[in-house]
């Protein structure tokens, strides 16, 4: 399979040399990961801890003693609590859940198979929620796999109570127990055995002598869709896809096959782009950025973009355009300039093989990926990376590509206008702050995780977290939604206040990189330091961490008045309060 080729996954005994030599202490981002299973899982903390050093992540693991996954996560004191993970892969394989039903055809009614079925799923109900009520990490099943074999045999078709309708029923129970825990999630370990096959999952040799379920082979790709969780948790997922054009999201090259000779639509040759660009949409409408990055002629390139009948990506689904004759480095770099996003957060699809390697030397951040000269695999390969991954689609996800546009139109405003004062005070902006809002939780902790520019200490909360500081009468957890004359920008800021007597102390303070530059930072600390003042607070503290990052909220407290005392930045309330006059801000 080429699109497995193109993933540049190397075999295992790779990844268990590698784990020796890395030193991934020198990463900021770090994250602690548990395997617990009821087969021996060998392999899978090497290959974790490599994958995770290549995306610069510093990976702590744990692997449970073989099949203690039930003692393990029901005994408070077990090895697994006091490795406290952020995050938790369970693998119970069909047999030790099914015991001698996966065998024997022992259920002979509906009532039975439901009897029967409602039993096992309890087992695994009682174990996930005894698990996150003593832990704040995310707990992540694999479902389980529908076999090819049954003991029915073909008979199992002709009635509502075989094995396969069990596992059926059990991985849809799942799915419902997912979407009622938040910290819960499903991996679709039964899509993974479909897409590489069972022969090639299972090892029947190793599983009798050792009790090694998956194949030594297909490890790497499944740690690399475990991966896909890790990323988002840190915040490390990417928001951006650029896109060359010749070749890439059409056949041929439009400058010289003409509007009518590249090859995109329902026959063969443009089947594959078509689809390619079926699956980039629907990242877009999930609040992934698109952009263009062409060496092209632009009246040519646009002619086909709005006007040829197949495509399916128009003009307005792009929030940045480049389609010149300038280097593709230079390009790239006034894209992530004007969406304001790190070049890290982006992927780049380019069908050239030089420039794709000229953006790998220059650009290293960005994820360029690796393109064969078959474009029917295209859509494969952005179907099996693991960059987008979200653990929650927010409103203000599926909006992204609507704010964008309205950024366009604002930039056109601050160029038609003499000075930066008059332009702020013709945008009109409205900031709304809500306190302990609990609706907002899944936005708030969103922010928190990926928000690198401006944010004072970037401290991570996952949303159970979150969710305690909201009950938690000493804590202060807001954000503020921001709109102007174009539009709303949403909930793009967050502050985590812990409260005193005398005191505020501000352990989170952070603003989306999309509406920097306004000054409205100083409208949201002001109105905080007006309900401490109001709650007769003396001072505010707050702390800057620095990063390689987070410079643009260098000079934040400085500027606004807070003096440097040790560590710490205080702020006495006796001192003037400023509120820029062009800002309108309310507490709701």
């Amino acid at each position: 399979m080429e699109f497995i080729k193109n993933m540049e996954i190397k075999e295992l005994s790779y990844y268990i040399n590698q784990a020796k030599i890395i030193k991934p202490e020198n990463h900021k981002n770090k994250i602690r990961i548990a395997f617990v299973g009821s087969f021996t899982l060998n392999g899978f903390e090497e290959t974790i801890q490599v994958q995770c050093n290549d995306e610069k992540i510093n990976c702590i693991t744990y692997n449970s003693p073989y099949n203690q996954f039930n003692q393990e996560i029901l005994d408070e004191n077990s090895n697994l609590y006091k490795f406290k993970p952020d995050i938790i892969f369970l693998l119970i394989d069909n047999r030790t859940i099914l015991e001698k039903s996966f065998y024997f055809s022992n259920i002979n009614s509906e009532n039975e198979k439901k009897k029967y079925t409602d039993e096992k799923f309890n087992e695994i109900n009682n174990l996930i929620k005894t698990f996150t009520k003593k832990s704040h990490s995310k707990i992540i099943i694999a479902n389980f796999v529908i076999p090819t074999y049954t003991p029915l045999g073909i008979y199992e078709s002709k009635i509502e109570y075989g094995i396969k309708e069990i596992i059926f029923e059990l991985n849809k129970k799942l799915k419902e127990l997912s979407r009622n825990i938040d910290s819960c999630y499903v991996y679709d370990f039964n899509s993974f055995v479909t897409k590489f096959g069972e022969k090639n999952i299972l090892d029947y040799k190793k599983m009798n002598y050792g009790d090694i379920k998956i194949n030594f082979d297909v490890i790497p790709y499944l740690i690399y869709e475990f991966l896909g969780y890790v990323k988002p948790i840190l915040g490390l997922n990417k928001k951006c896809i650029v896109l060359d054009l010749d070749n890439t999201l059409w056949g041929n090259i439009i400058g010289e096959d003409g509007f009518e000779g590249i090859k995109l639509g329902p026959y063969p040759e443009g089947r594959s782009f078509v689809e390619f660009q079926k699956v980039i949409k629907s990242l877009s409408e999930n609040g992934i950025i698109l952009a263009i990055n062409s060496k092209n002629n632009q009246e040519d390139a646009m002619k086909a973009i709005n006007e040829h009948p197949h495509m399916i990506l128009r003009e307005n689904d792009f929030s940045c355009i480049k389609i010149n004759w300038n280097d593709k480095i230079s390009n790239m770099r006034e894209i992530s300039n004007e969406l304001n996003i790190g070049l890290d957060s982006i992927v780049f699809f380019d069908d050239d093989p030089v420039n794709r390697e000229l953006l790998r030397m220059s650009i290293p951040e960005i994820n360029t990926v690796e393109l064969p000269k078959d474009p029917s695999t295209y859509a494969q390969i952005l179907r099996n990376l693991n960059d987008f991954n979200t653990l929650k689609i927010t409103k203000d996800d599926t909006h992204r590509k609507i704010m964008y546009k309205q950024e366009q139109n604002r930039q056109k405003l601050e160029s038609s206008t003499e000075n930066l004062n008059e332009y702020l005070k013709k945008l009109d902006i409205k900031i709304k702050i809500k306190l302990d809002d609990k609706f907002s939780i899944s936005r708030i902790s969103q922010l928190i995780l990926k928000t690198n520019q401006f944010n004072l200490t970037t401290k991570r909360y996952q949303e159970e977290q979150i969710k305690e500081f909201v009950k938690d009468e000493t804590m202060i957890v807001g954000c503020s939604e921001i709109e102007d004359k174009f539009g709303e920008n949403g909930i793009t800021n967050v502050f985590i206040i812990k409260t005193k007597p005398n005191e505020w102390i501000i352990d989170t303070f952070l603003l989306s990189c999309r509406i920097m530059g306004r000054g409205i930072e100083e409208g949201i600390i002001g109105k905080i330091l007006e309900i401490a003042k109001n709650k007769v607070i003396e001072k505010i503290t707050a702390t800057f961490i620095p990063t390689e990052k987070n410079k643009p909220a260098e000079n934040f407290l400085k500027n606004y008045g807070f003096e440097k005392e040790k560590e710490n930045w205080i702020f006495l309330l006796k001192n003037e309060i400023k509120i820029p006059d062009y800002l309108e801000v309310e507490l709701k």
